[in-house]
């Protein structure tokens, strides 16, 4: 079957700087972004409609599963495109009524064992485990315009394909979701399913709970987005299809500890719009906006209506305005272009349409509040912040005059807990000492040189022994937070210790690192890597500091020596996420033997005030140890704070 023609509204919908001052998006603006986004996979179809086969590396799972993917994926935000529309066409438009045809054949082909597109078995830990939770959702959303009107044959195939997931194992993370998920809506049309899955999928997620909103994916200690777009969001979506067989006290649980996250997720977004580049699975971009809507929907949001919709367009128009989706309509793997370093083996081509998680906000009415109220500022766009996150084990500073956002880190290494062995490969997404809203990790190539910025790293003659279990000391407090590590090497080598300590302060961090290795040892610290796709960054340097900046929006990185080193600045091709051309200002020393202790003012900002500041000489930034041991920072303005010796006693 050929795919329908999609009929889009004409001409791209126009800015409306009274309603949206900050943005000048509206829900126009949403509806015509998933139309494009819906209309451009429409080449990429299999003739059953039952696939979309996108250009692109293969995932892990194979081509048939990322077919699959490519069709369940779409399925969701034509889903929500679909019931925000009501089912129904605006007069003279065929567009609801073509999505409705194009997807009820998918289903009709895919679910079909006899059919060549069939898709493939829900099997233990296979990835249509994921794929069958969106196809649910999709599948309950529009159920008075596509389930409720499908032949008894095509019910039962799909409710055949999906039972699948009944019994299956799944891995152990937000994946017993997709069980919970799956099977509650074949509850809900009276198909085969097993109430105890569903419950212990529920009970499994209570178990992850850390405090203050926060889950961790799975035991240990692993802070992410999959915490906003999973964690969350399922439980929200699973009361909507569960209905009233939904336990009340258990709602309303989820709903107290979405409330509680949304106080600080909404700081987790620049003034550009941007989100915090930290974590797996990047590539879905703005479904970080959607623990936002789903807030909304199931009536625990804490936020300002007309806050919620500047938050989530703004990460909309961020990606719209730097070329996303592409020339051809298409999501890529990657952040802004197609960048594979930065994304994982299990993404095949249609994994970022996991970004349709950010379009929830369609399923919203369009006179309710967040549509109609004006937009109101984000909160780092009015104020500096800092956070301290006990859970995750992060600092959160952000300034209002650059609307930048840091994420100083040190609780999060998304390693499987003790006793389970170390990994030593090094994972710049989450054992960085930093990350914000205007940069990204150093991620080259497997085989290619690790990456310097926001780590500490000793190097050995077997090779660089980086971060890799994060033991926080105590919990963040303040403006401060510690941790500790084993530096290992590629072969899972132990060098010594590092023990480590941030204290921030408007765009400003000290970090202290109280490092045992052998003497001799050369020892590097990197600041913040900045990156752009013109051409490489210039640089400058003096006496213990070094400097990089963005020309176009003068982003400038600064690494200052408070205890000696020498500063230079390292550029790289390739290894950036945010562009081609990449550098960050690098301390290196040699270990004189027993106990170093290092310490260097660190410094991401966009602001030409502190930019001028940090060109005057830098002497006014100190690191002072005390007599019990313990280091006074100075910041450049003259605040001070106090980094206490780590309380466990560094070993060899």
């Amino acid at each position: 079957m050929t795919a329908p023609h999609l009929s889009l509204t004409p001409g791209p919908p126009v800015d409306d700087p009274y309603l949206s001052p900050h943005t000048g998006y509206t829900r126009a603006h949403w509806e015509a972004t998933a139309d494009r986004l819906l209309a451009s996979l429409t080449p990429h179809a299999t003739p059953g409609l039952a696939q979309y086969r996108l250009p692109g590396r293969t995932g892990h799972a194979g081509p048939q599963s990322d077919g699959l993917e490519g069709y369940a994926r779409s399925f969701l935000l034509a889903a929500f495109r679909i019931a925000g529309a009501h089912g129904t066409d605006l007069p003279g438009s065929t567009h609801i009524a073509d999505l409705l045809e194009r997807y009820t054949a998918g289903l009709t082909a895919g679910t079909d064992p006899d059919h060549p597109e069939h898709w493939p078995p829900i099997t233990d830990r296979g990835q249509p485990i994921v794929e069958a939770a969106s196809i649910a959702i999709a599948l309950h959303e529009t159920r008075p315009w596509l389930w409720d009107t499908l032949p008894d044959r095509v019910r039962q195939h799909t409710a055949a394909w999906l039972g699948g997931m009944v019994g299956v194992t799944t891995n152990d993370s937000n994946w017993r979701l997709f069980q919970v998920i799956t099977e509650e809506f074949l509850a809900s049309v009276g198909a085969p399913h097993e109430r105890a899955e569903i419950e212990a999928g529920l009970t499994r997620l209570d178990d992850w709970y850390r405090g203050d909103g926060w889950y961790t994916d799975g035991d240990g200690r692993k802070f992410d987005y999959y915490n906003a777009w999973a964690l969350h969001l399922y439980p929200a979506l699973w009361a909507r299809i569960a209905g009233p067989r939904a336990d009340p006290s258990l709602v309303a649980r989820h709903q107290n500890r979405l409330r509680e996250f949304l106080t600080v997720h909404q700081y987790f977004f620049g003034a550009d719009g941007a989100p915090v580049h930290q974590g797996r699975s990047l590539t879905y971009r703005y479904a970080t906006a959607a623990p936002l809507w789903a807030a909304v929907l199931n009536g625990a949001n804490p936020l300002p209506p007309g806050r919620v919709r500047r938050l989530a367009s703004g990460a909309l128009r961020h990606f719209d305005e730097r070329g996303v989706p592409d020339r051809d309509g298409l999501l890529s793997l990657g952040w802004y272009r197609t960048f594979l370093p930065a994304t994982q083996s299990y993404s095949g081509p249609a994994s970022p349409y996991w970004a349709s998680k950010a379009f929830l906000g369609l399923l919203v009415p369009a006179e309710h509040p967040v549509w109609t109220a004006r937009e109101e500022p984000g909160p780092t766009e009015v104020a500096d912040t800092v956070l301290a996150l006990p859970a995750p084990g992060w600092l959160l500073h952000s300034t209002a005059t650059d609307g930048v956002v840091r994420l100083v880190n040190h609780g999060c290494d998304r390693l499987p807990p003790p006793p389970a062995p170390e990994l030593s490969q090094d994972n710049p997404h989450y054992t960085r000492f930093a990350y914000s809203t205007a940069t990204a990790p150093e991620t080259p190539a497997e085989d290619d040189l690790i990456g310097a910025d926001n780590q500490i790293t000793l190097l050995t003659p077997q090779g660089p022994a980086i971060r890799g279990r994060i033991m926080p000391d105590g919990s963040p407090d303040g403006r401060t937070a510690g941790s500790w590590h084993i530096p290992r090497t590629s072969s899972g080598t132990a060098h010594g210790r590092i023990d480590s300590a941030s204290a921030v302060h408007g765009p400003w961090e000290v970090r202290v690192h109280w490092v045992e290795a052998l003497a001799g040892t050369p020892v590097r610290v990197g600041g913040w890597a900045v990156a752009d796709d013109e051409g490489p960054l210039p640089g400058a340097s003096g006496p213990g500091w070094a400097m990089t900046r963005r020309p176009g929006d003068g982003l400038t990185s600064v690494l200052v020596a408070l205890r000696g080193g020498e500063v230079q600045v390292e550029r790289s091709v390739g290894r950036n996420a945010y562009g081609e051309h990449s550098a960050v200002p690098v301390l290196t020393v040699d270990h004189p033997g027993g106990t170093l202790v290092l310490a260097a003012l660190v410094v991401l900002t966009a602001d030409p005030t502190v930019q001028e500041d940090l060109t005057a000489p830098p002497a006014r930034a100190r690191a002072v140890v005390e007599a019990d041991g313990a280091i006074v920072v100075t910041f450049p303005d003259g605040r001070q704070e106090r980094l206490p010796v780590p309380e466990k006693p560094v070993q060899g």
